[in-house]
Formats: C-alpha cells, sequence, structure tokens
C-alpha cells in the first residue's frame, strides 16, 4: 500500500508543478512532453486527478494525528532542551 501512496503523492507533485508553471509562465509541460491532443496526455490528466482524489484519503490520517497533537498540548517536532 505504500507504493500505492508513494504513486499518488508524486503524481499530485506532478499536476501541482505542472498547474504552477501553467499560472506563472502559461507554459503546460504535459502537453509540451507529450502533446496536446495525445492520448497519453490525457491518461496523464486523468491519472493525476484519480491520485488527487485518493489524496482525500491520505488526508484524513494527518488531520487526526494533527488532532490528537492539539488535544495533548504534545509537540511533535520537541527535542526537550531549553
Amino acid at each position: 500500500m505504500k507504493w500505492l501512496n508513494a504513486i499518488a503523492l508524486i503524481l499530485v507533485i506532478i499536476g501541482g508543478i505542472n498547474w504552477g508553471l501553467v499560472g506563472l509562465f502559461d507554459f503546460n509541460l504535459v502537453a509540451a512532453i507529450f502533446g496536446t491532443e495525445s492520448w497519453f496526455t490525457n491518461l496523464v490528466y486523468i491519472l493525476v486527478g484519480i491520485a488527487a482524489l485518493y489524496s482525500i484519503y491520505l488526508l484524513k490520517p494527518v488531520i487526526q494525528n494533527d488532532s490528537a497533537h492539539a488535544h495533548t498540548g504534545s509537540h511533535a517536532h520537541s527535542s526537550g532542551r531549553a
């Protein structure tokens, strides 16, 4: 299952970088690599979308972990040194 999480994260990162490039420079990296009308370009977009939906599932433990730390007053990065 860790491999699925890693693939989803990689795809979401690719999608985020691509949207950042589109927003900043009007440059679509995925379309530049695979073509604007390519079936593979569409496949990449579909996989990024599925990965984003799957990331909602991955977010649940993070939210629960943060909530647990807020209720106990513990800090994840506390080293015990003053």
